[in-house]
């Protein structure tokens, strides 16, 4: 009689060694409760209907965030991972759900973010027929995601999703995508219960480390006069924060970062040098081009940190320790590469180094951020006439928040300014779009951010541009209350292009003048409180009254209309070649 009732009432899923029949749907939430996963970035329709259906049933052990746009969904998994150090879970339809998808893992592939993305296909015998919603996810998704799979068959789904997670979380992170056919979903079959992958043959996710290439790094790093440390994310994603600041802090070492790497050491750490890049400082640019030894840690020599490749680091010998082998000599050449996680190989090389401070070469970053200071940064963060620029509001933003505020930003010229001039004193604390940059990250990523770290300030920070191209998740914040701190610099341009143009472009400003409705108005539209500002005077107070307010709000700050961005590499330059201001170009 057991077993008779056993096979009518397949929603009884439990882990246990004996057979169960289930359903394909019941066998998806199960992978999900048996990953630890509790919340889920989503938008019902019907091809994923089953798997919907399914999830009624564990509403108290899974919460689900049911967004405006798919769009909205990815983004919002990417801030809740990258704040949390989770991955991140989305549900999408067929068609035009998964399609929108396709923004967000493109940004999450390029920023090695982990996702599980599970979208419903139309049933297995329509493929290829051009049915109602149904559209080839899984070529459309190849080249953006880290795997992906297409499930036509119930009993694929508790391997597949295991080999999912694991391929999400381990090595270099990145977005994984499964399709499951609506046949699939709604499919009876035996079901033994969820074994977790640990291992898939041909897939490596961390390189053998080798001590002899360690050995030829740290005698390198030892006989060095002016050794230089770039750094990004791999220090982050390889939770190797302490093991990162034990090996500068041995060693005397000046450290850089990557708008991705940032807030992997505190912003005002003594060995902090700044910002590398297009509008990183003046100092670590500059002497990139002077320092003997270049020790790349978890970065991959993006375009916008090196300038041009031909004048990039040409005196120094580079060392570069990345867990990603395929990143190793891609771009810059390696004297020695150290493959492997950053949290196992640094610990290995720190031990190796000499105990060594650099003043010398310090004063040399410490020159060359005053003479940013004195031309550029103290008249940006403290104008005493004319408009409010953005860096004054990321000056007083500092001020309230002293540093533990996680900070997420749009794309454009805020991007820039907030990522020079925030302190950050917590890892995970800056989520941008890095790679990619796409407009419309910043609302949806923040509503993933606070959901990650309830407890943490989460300040959206984005442009008038950016601010309307995902708007509508303020229906989000509005549905599950989500205290998020939405602070819109408003120039009334789309001002990163507008700053090429002027400079680049004689000022032919082609359709970058962008109109904007009463944002405030909007918010409130969706109960949100919120405010607009134009003068100096009101903008302490009115910072303040958003971080204290008891709920979301919006603070919309009139910034100078033609405000520039600098320091600045311009293109076709090299990073030495960075300028100060305009007049340089």
């Amino acid at each position: 009689m057991a077993n008779s009732e056993t096979a009518t009432a397949p929603k009884t899923v439990k882990l246990e060694p004996k057979k169960l029949t289930t359903t394909g749907s019941l066998a998806v939430i199960d992978a999900l409760l048996s990953e630890s996963v509790d919340l889920i970035f989503g938008y019902p329709g019907g091809a994923i209907m089953p798997i919907y259906d399914a999830l009624y049933d564990f509403n108290d052990k899974l919460s689900h965030i049911l967004v405006r746009h798919e769009q909205g969904a990815i983004h919002a998994a990417q801030g809740y991972a990258r704040v949390s150090g989770k991955t991140g879970v989305v549900f999408a339809t067929s068609g035009p759900g998964a399609t929108n998808l396709v923004t967000g893992l493109a940004d999450a592939q390029i920023d090695s973010t982990p996702l599980v993305c599970i979208t419903g296909q139309v049933f297995a015998h329509l493929l290829g027929t051009d049915a109602f919603q149904e559209t080839d996810i899984i070529n459309i998704t190849m080249p953006i995601t880290k795997w992906n799979y297409q499930i036509t068959d119930a009993s694929e789904i508790p391997e597949i999703l295991a080999k999912a997670f694991y391929i999400a979380k381990t090595g270099r992170p990145g977005p994984v995508l499964i399709d499951i056919t609506k046949n699939a979903q709604l499919q009876l079959f035996e079901y033994i219960g969820y074994r977790p992958c640990i291992h898939i043959r041909s897939y490596r996710p961390e390189p053998i480390v080798r001590m002899e290439y360690i050995e030829k790094a740290a005698t390198i790093i030892n006989n060095a006069k002016k050794p230089f440390v770039v750094f990004g994310q791999g220090v982050i994603l390889g939770n190797a924060e302490k093991e990162f600041t034990n090996f500068i802090e041995k060693a005397g070492l000046p450290a850089a970062w990557t708008i991705m790497g940032m807030s992997a050491m505190p912003t005002d750490h003594p060995l902090g040098v700044g910002m590398l890049g297009m509008h990183g400082n003046y100092g670590p640019n500059v002497l990139t081009n002077e320092c003997d030894v270049l020790i790349a840690i978890g970065m991959r020599f993006d375009d916008r940190v090196t300038g041009r490749l031909d004048k990039y680091a040409k005196q120094a010998q580079i060392i570069h320790l990345d867990i990603d082998p395929a990143e190793i000599d891609k771009n810059v050449k390696t004297t020695v590469p150290v493959w492997g996680n950053c949290k196992e190989t640094l610990p290995l090389l720190t031990e190796l180094l000499d105990t060594k401070t650099h003043p010398e070469w310090m004063n040399e970053f410490e020159i060359r951020k005053e003479k940013e200071t004195s031309t550029l940064i103290t008249k940006e963060l403290n104008p005493t006439e004319g408009g409010l620029t953005m860096g004054e509001v990321m000056n007083v933003l500092n001020e309230l928040t002293d540093g533990n505020a996680i900070i997420v930003t749009d794309v454009g010229q805020h991007q820039m300014v907030a990522c020079r001039y925030t302190k950050q004193n917590i890892s995970r604390s800056n989520i941008t779009s890095g790679g990619l940059g796409t407009m419309g990250f910043a609302l949806p990523a923040a509503i993933g951010a606070k959901f990650g770290a309830p407890e943490r300030h989460v300040v959206a920070i984005m442009g008038d541009g950016g601010a309307q191209m995902n708007i509508q998740e303020l229906g989000t914040i509005m549905q599950f209350k989500s205290n998020v701190k939405i602070l819109i610099l408003n120039n009334s341009f789309l001002g990163m292009v507008r700053q090429w143009q002027e400079l680049f472009h004689e000022k032919r400003y082609s359709f970058t003048d962008i109109q904007s409705p009463n944002f405030v108005k909007v918010a409130n539209a969706y109960g949100i409180d919120g405010k607009q500002i134009s003068k100096r005077e009101e903008l302490k107070a009115s910072l303040k009254e958003m971080l204290d307010h008891p709920s979301s709000f919006l603070l919309e700050v009139a910034v100078l209309h033609e405000d520039n961005v600098f320091p600045m590499v311009p293109q076709g330059k090299g990073v030495a070649e960075i300028v100060l201001s305009k007049e340089e170009i």
